[in-house]
C-alpha cells in the first residue's frame, strides 16, 4: 500500500471514531467499545475494498456487507456517512425517535445498509444466503460480514459456517473482531470459543489472521481472501476494544455505555490530536 493512501485511511479511521463518539454521546446509549475496535476494518472495507456507489446504494452488482454484530451500528453509520451515503450531521440523531439511524441497522431505514441485524448469529446466516444467491445467479459480487468474538458462542454461527463450506461459497468473507471482551467479561470467562482459527478451518473455511489496526495487514488479508478456491474465507482480526480512546481501550465497561460530557470532551480531544498528528 502506498504511504499516502495508508495515511488517508488512517485519517478516515479517526473520523469514523469521532462519528462513533458523537453518535453514542448524543444518544446517551450505545456500544462504543466494539464500534471503536471495528473502525479501521470498516474504513478499509468502505473506502478501499468494496465495490459500492453511494449514489446508487441498491445497484444490483454491488458488493454486500452484513454487520452480524449489529449492536456496533455506530461504527457502520459513521463509515457510511463519511462515504457519502447520508450527511455526517445525521450521526447526532443516533437512536432518537424518528431517526433513520436506530440502535441496530435497518435495511428499510438506512441508505447503504444491506441487511437488518441485531440478534447475534443471524447476520452470518443472511450473508451466506446472499453469497449463495449470487453464486446461483452467476454474479461476481463479494459478500462480507463482521462478527464479534463473543458472537461465536451462538450455535447459529456454526450452522452457517457448515452451510457456507458445504455450498462452496468462495465469495463469502467473514471477519471476526477478536477483541477478547464481551458484555460480561472476557470471552474465556463467559464461554470460550478459542481456538478460533482452528474452529473455522475444521468447518472447511480458508483462515487468515490479521491485525485489525494495521492497514497493511488488512490489505494483505483481503488480497489473500480474493484468491478463491471453492471455500469461504474467515479473517480472524486481532483488535483492541475501545481502540483510539485511551480510557476506553481494553475496558469491558465500555462495551455498552455512553460517555458523559467530560468523557466526551476528552475522547474528542484525543481524536482531534490524532488527526492533527496525521496532518503533519
Amino acid at each position: 500500500m502506498e504511504a499516502s493512501r495508508e495515511l488517508e485511511l488512517k485519517r478516515l479511521a479517526v473520523q469514523v471514531r469521532r462519528g462513533i463518539i458523537e453518535g453514542v454521546f448524543n444518544a446517551k446509549s450505545g456500544h462504543p467499545g466494539g464500534s471503536l475496535s471495528s473502525a479501521d476494518l470498516l474504513t478499509y472495507l468502505y473506502f478501499e475494498q468494496m465495490r459500492i456507489d453511494p449514489q446508487a446504494p441498491k445497484q444490483a452488482g454491488r458488493d454486500r456487507f452484513v454487520l452480524s454484530k449489529g449492536h456496533v451500528a455506530p461504527a457502520l453509520y459513521a463509515a457510511l456517512a463519511l462515504r457519502g451515503f447520508f450527511p455526517v450531521e445525521a450521526l447526532k440523531t443516533l437512536r432518537k425517535n424518528g431517526s433513520f439511524l436506530q440502535g441496530h441497522p435497518s435495511m428499510k431505514l438506512t441508505p447503504g445498509v444491506d441487511m437488518s441485524t441485531g440478534s447475534l448469529g443471524q447476520g452470518i446466516s443472511a450473508a451466506a444466503g446472499m453469497a449463495l444467491g449470487a453464486k446461483l445467479a452467476g454474479g461476481a459480487q463479494d459478500v462480507y460480514t463482521l462478527l464479534g468474538d463473543g458472537e461465536l458462542e451462538e450455535g447459529q454461527v456454526w450452522e452457517a459456517a457448515m452451510f457456507a463450506a458445504a455450498k462452496g461459497l468462495d465469495h463469502l468473507i467473514a471477519i471476526v473482531d477478536n477483541n477478547n471482551l464481551q458484555i460480561d467479561g472476557t470471552i474465556e470467562e463467559v464461554n470460550s470459543p478459542y481456538p478460533i482459527p482452528e474452529k473455522f478451518a475444521a468447518f472447511g473455511w480458508n483462515v487468515i489472521e490479521a491485525d485489525a489496526h494495521c492497514f497493511a495487514s488488512l490489505e494483505a488479508a483481503f488480497a489473500r481472501a480474493k484468491q478463491y478456491n471453492g471455500k469461504p474465507t474467515a479473517i480472524i482480526m486481532k483488535s483492541i476494544k475501545g481502540k483510539g480512546v485511551s480510557f476506553m481501550e481494553d475496558q469491558v465497561a465500555w462495551h455498552g455505555a455512553a460517555p458523559n460530557a467530560a468523557q466526551y470532551d476528552q475522547a474528542m480531544e484525543e481524536l482531534s490530536a490524532q488527526l492533527a498528528a496525521l496532518a503533519q
